[in-house]
């Protein structure tokens, strides 16, 4: 059923979970959310999972996990860092602060060092507009983030002090 590298314990936890909220493809998307808290991304071989126990096709699976972009299958670094790309923090210097951020860790907008410490993304609007350029680092909210801010962000984020 898995390989190595997928726990047997998170496929009775998504079991748990498919249990409790009904294995029925009107679930899918809050159960694809469970699956990548878990496994921290959605591989083929938990797709497929998903598809067998909801007993709906792995292409409809992968068609809700490739169309909404906050699903990945990808593993993501410990850290993920994402900058938003929406108007206001466009227009107050958001491309310049991901530019500097590819930079300082030597990977584009998409990737994941090869240390596996962190990832970087963009967004397009988080809704902090009266912040921008906004970053968000681990689910914490910077706000008017400037490139010299880069810096403490990755050191914070390293340190775990939130």
């Amino acid at each position: 059923m898995c390989e190595n590298k997928f726990a047997e314990e998170k496929f009775r936890e998504l079991d748990g979970f498919i249990e409790k909220v009904g294995a029925s493809e009107g679930n899918l998307i809050e159960i694809l959310h469970k699956a990548q808290d878990l496994f921290g991304y959605l591989p083929k071989e938990v797709q497929l999972y998903v598809s067998r126990s909801l007993g709906i096709s792995a292409a409809k699976v992968n068609g809700v996990v490739t169309f909404y972009s906050y699903f990945t299958e990808i593993p993501k670094g410990k850290h993920v860092i994402s900058v938003c790309m929406g108007t206001a923090c466009f227009v107050r210097g958001a491309s310049d602060i991901l530019v500097a951020l590819e930079k300082k860790l030597g990977i584009k907008t998409g990737q994941t060092t090869k240390d596996g410490k962190f990832t970087i993304d963009s967004l397009r609007c988080v809704g902090a507009c009266g912040l921008a350029p906004v970053v968000i680092a681990d689910g914490k909210v910077h706000g008017r983030v400037e490139v010299d801010d880069l810096d403490n962000i990755l050191v914070e984020l390293e340190s775990g002090v939130r």
